[in-house]
């Protein structure tokens, strides 16, 4: 709860402590383990039995999922019977999933919402919401990262990554920085040994892997915004046209100025008043230079973009939208 990685998705009890709530990761074993300690359960009980008795211990009423590929229907099928409502939150398609014993299946991507009521499920639009933590980091001014990318590489992603290449070859004239998370197969081609494979498509072009540095998450990620000018991001080629990943709301809730793939935002979200958008990987390499000639004029977007993050999706709204979606289901 401290480092916020995944604060976006938490609801206000969940950050305000509130006895109403009760929240866990369970696919952390040592947490998980520690509590089933605690009350006595056996040391060999399975995580998803311990996830179970944790819910009957609250005496749980709404079940809210983030994590319905691992905990799918079988599991909803045994949640004990103070549990009157399932709410699973899942935005990316989910091909071969099972998601029917929810009463609803919400997410931020009116796309895949379709494609589950196509399936007989009810969904309905539910979106992030700023994180509150963020309002100390986008105060900073001082910001010496002129571009920013952090997100997965893999073979998944081929209009990214030739956004990537485009805006990596500014290197020579601006500081740039890619903390990229790479799929097992870019790890493997990039490898000694795999280097001796046929599995050039899977790596990363020389001048990507320049700039490139590890992964970063939760408040170490909202530093690392809150340094940046700009931040770039692109939806993943399977997302449509379909816009407004975690990226977007971190970056606008820190006051960076937000470079992203053009397509259709949540509210909000305008080109040319709180982001900008590129077509092609040419045209992202030229706004990133149009943006740091003139980067006063475009701080104040930024700093506009972070108005209406805190105004459109504060916890307060966020909660109220979740609390009128379980009453009407």
């Amino acid at each position: 709860m401290e480092d916020r990685f995944g604060a976006l998705h938490f609801l206000a009890p969940v950050l305000a402590g509130s006895c109403t709530a009760f929240f866990t990761n369970g696919d952390d074993e040592i947490l998980q383990r520690t509590w089933a300690r605690e009350q006595g359960m056996s040391p060999n009980a399975s995580l998803e039995s311990i996830l179970l008795a944790q819910i009957e211990s609250h005496r749980t009423e709404v079940f809210y999922n983030l994590d319905p590929m691992r905990y799918s229907s079988e599991f909803v099928r045994k949640l004990p019977g103070c549990v009157r409502r399932t709410v699973a939150w899942r935005a990316a398609p989910s091909p071969g999933a099972d998601f029917s014993r929810y009463d609803l299946v919400v997410c931020n991507f009116p796309t895949i919402l379709k494609s589950y009521e196509a399936r007989g499920w009810r969904a309905a639009y539910f979106a992030p919401a700023h994180d509150p933590v963020m309002d100390e980091y986008a105060l900073n001014n001082d910001r010496p990262i002129d571009v920013l990318f952090v997100g997965g590489y893999s073979r998944h992603h081929t209009r990214r990554a030739a956004v990537l290449e485009a805006v990596a070859a500014l290197r020579d004239h601006y500081r740039i920085e890619f903390c990229l998370n790479r799929s097992r197969f870019t790890r493997l081609a990039e490898s000694p040994l795999g280097r001796l494979a046929p599995l050039g498509k899977y790596r990363r072009p020389k001048e990507i892997r320049a700039i490139s540095r590890d992964p970063v998450f939760g408040r170490r990620l909202y530093s690392l915004i809150s340094k940046s000018k700009i931040v770039l991001n692109g939806a993943i080629d399977m997302a449509g046209e379909d816009r407004g990943n975690m990226r977007c709301f971190e970056a606008m809730g820190c006051s960076a100025l937000l470079l992203s793939d053009a397509g259709v935002y949540p509210d909000g979200m305008r080109d040319n008043e709180t982001l900008l958008t590129y077509a092609s990987p040419s045209k992202a390499h030229g706004l990133v230079r149009c943006v740091l000639n003139d980067w006063t004029c475009y701080a104040e977007m930024a700093k506009r973009a972070t108005r209406v993050m805190r105004s459109l999706y504060n916890k307060e709204g966020q909660w109220e939208e979740f609390t009128r979606l379980v009453s009407d289901i």
